[in-house]
């Protein structure tokens, strides 16, 4: 048995004996052992800051060795060693993992580019959100830079290969023929005024808002994960969605919870009809 192991086993052996004592006894003790804990404190800590003056070496040297390390640890004059940065990048994606999947998707690290960048993939439902950049800013980038405050940018990559908008003249014969109607809807009657009247028409769900003489047109499908709209509350022109919560404005389509719209149609009346430009 080591010195070490010695000096450890008797200190549990006191505490044991502490630890039977009366309320009275024991607070005299620990008092005693805060004080004593507090001068070797202050004792270490001019030491330390003498030994970085004239030979940071010796110190480092000095805290190499496991009893010294233990008890600068103990008196939090050192910092315990943080595990390797992809061990911390994996449990910061390992935090918020849980919350993805409930919205069926996932994350995964696709590389740490040193100094200060990660590269992840947002996967499943998370992919295609049109909140993706929400999730990554104030979900991923957040818990990744807690775990890891030295990376300064956490970047969503795709597999998708990037799209040229580059117009160059030419059509493909192979382009899909798509063409636009304006199809009748509703009545206004069957819109209640500052309420809203769900309806599916030529494979199109829809969401139809009327506010006096003025209808809107939707897409019934929430901007975050396309789930529909119809089923939430409706109050001072504002739509709630009753999945997670996310909140539009029904005059303008205006997402008030992040930058995310819904998509709209254009609307027209014809007498007690009411008409919106759908495509077939």
């Amino acid at each position: 048995m080591t010195n070490l192991e010695e000096f450890v086993e008797e200190i549990n052996r006191f505490e044991a004996i502490i630890s039977e004592w009366d309320e009275s006894q024991r607070c005299v003790a620990v008092g005693l052992k805060r004080a004593i804990e507090a001068l070797h404190k202050e004792a270490l800590t001019r030491l330390i800051k003498s030994l970085k003056q004239e030979s940071i070496s010796a110190l480092r040297h000095a805290a190499d060795d496991e009893v010294v390390y233990a008890v600068l640890l103990y008196h939090d004059l050192v910092k315990p060693p943080l595990p390797p940065i992809l061990q911390r990048i994996q449990a910061a994606l390992e935090e918020v993992r849980p919350g993805l999947k409930s919205h069926n998707g996932d994350i995964e690290l696709v590389a740490f580019k040193p100094p200060d960048t990660v590269e992840v993939r947002l996967i499943g439902t998370c992919s295609s959100c049109p909140a993706s950049n929400l999730t990554l800013s104030q979900g991923v980038e957040q818990a990744i830079k807690n775990y890891c405050p030295e990376i300064k940018q956490v970047v969503a990559v795709s597999d998708r290969p990037a799209v040229d908008n580059t117009n160059t003249g030419l059509i493909s014969p192979f382009a899909p023929s798509i063409t636009t109607a304006w199809v009748r809807v509703a009545t206004v009657e069957q819109i209640p005024d500052l309420g809203i009247f769900a309806t599916k028409v030529a494979g199109h769900t829809l969401i139809l808002y009327r506010q006096g003489d003025r209808i809107t047109c939707y897409r019934n499908a929430c901007s975050h994960l396309a789930l529909p709209l119809d089923t939430g509350t409706v109050e001072n022109g504002i739509i709630t969605c009753p999945a997670h919560g996310f909140q539009y404005q029904l005059e303008t389509g205006e997402c008030l919870t992040a930058d995310v719209p819904l998509q709209s149609y254009p609307v027209q009346m014809k007498g007690e009809k009411v008409f919106v430009k759908l495509s077939r």
